[in-house]
């Protein structure tokens, strides 16, 4: 499932083709994804001006005009292009957008592709969409420090990997950018989250940071289904040290690099760096 990195640099993608522009044709290709969509989208979109492009965790929200908002989630296997000439309708793509041209910008063509049709879009109206209220704070803000996340985790007896992926206390992080935190921070995805205060939450949250950062600046990750919108893979699959490389050598002590499930989640991890 594409995570922080991944729809960041779609919404960074996005910004310049759609942000102050018209849309000037909404097609839509199933009434429904994960969940049903909203009842004549398409026509609900025809014609709409499109403000500001912002990212709350995993879900992207196009501002509209008319006091609207529409929300999207990619979902497993959800990617957005964007073309410059009309493209033809493929296989899996829910929602085309054709976005008016102007004198300084060519007319751009914004598709939504899912396989596995776990995605999501939605429109609504007000400050917050009811999947957004109680999401904990996004973790390259000013919320987000070694005080709050130590404040979080108190009292928690499951491990800190789990806690990582609770969205209520931190938003956006999934299973990659966890894993690779936890490794850059030495700390073992089997701790217990009420242990990590003090100097490890502020490791924890200056690799989370770290890593987010790095990921973002490499076009995100591309393992099965992520592509940026131009097409382009996300190169820091490239930079991965522990996701994914189970039997490989820990790029720091060279032992064995370990997987483990846990509530369902593949865990890597180096046994020796992380405590």
């Amino acid at each position: 499932m594409p995570e922080l990195p991944e729809v960041e640099t779609v919404r960074r993608a996005l910004v310049p083709a759609m942000e102050a522009r018209k849309i000037a044709n909404a097609f839509i290709g199933r009434p429904d994804l994960r969940w049903p969509l909203p009842e004549n989208l398409g026509e609900r979109l025809t014609g709409r001006h499109v403000g500001t492009l912002a990212r709350r965790g995993k879900y992207l929200l196009l501002a509209l005009d008319g006091d609207e908002t529409m929300l999207l989630h990619l979902g497993m296997s959800g990617s957005v292009r964007i073309h410059h000439t009309r493209p033809q309708t493929a296989k899996h793509d829910h929602m085309i957008l054709e976005i008016d041209g102007d004198k300084q910008r060519p007319p751009a063509w914004v598709v939504f592709n899912d396989p596995r049709r776990f995605g999501w879009i939605d429109l609504f109206r007000g400050d917050i969409h009811p999947m957004l209220a109680g999401m904990g704070p996004e973790p390259l803000g000013n919320e987000f420090s070694a005080t709050y996340l130590a404040d979080a985790f108190a009292g928690r007896s499951g491990p800190v990997k789990n806690a990582l992926l609770n969205q209520q206390i931190v938003a956006g992080i999934g299973n990659i950018y966890a894993c690779e935190a936890l490794f850059m921070a030495g700390i073992s995805p089997r701790r217990k989250a009420g242990t990590v205060r003090g100097i490890r939450a502020e490791r924890l949250v200056t690799a989370i940071r770290e890593v987010l950062m790095k990921a973002i600046a490499e076009g995100g990750t591309s393992l099965r289904d992520h592509i940026q919108p131009g097409g382009e893979i996300g190169y820091f699959v490239q930079q991965l040290s522990v996701y994914g490389r189970a039997g490989n050598a820990c790029p720091s002590c060279s032992a064995p690099v370990r997987v483990i499930t846990q509530s369902g989640r593949s865990s890597f991890y180096c046994p020796d760096c992380q405590r």
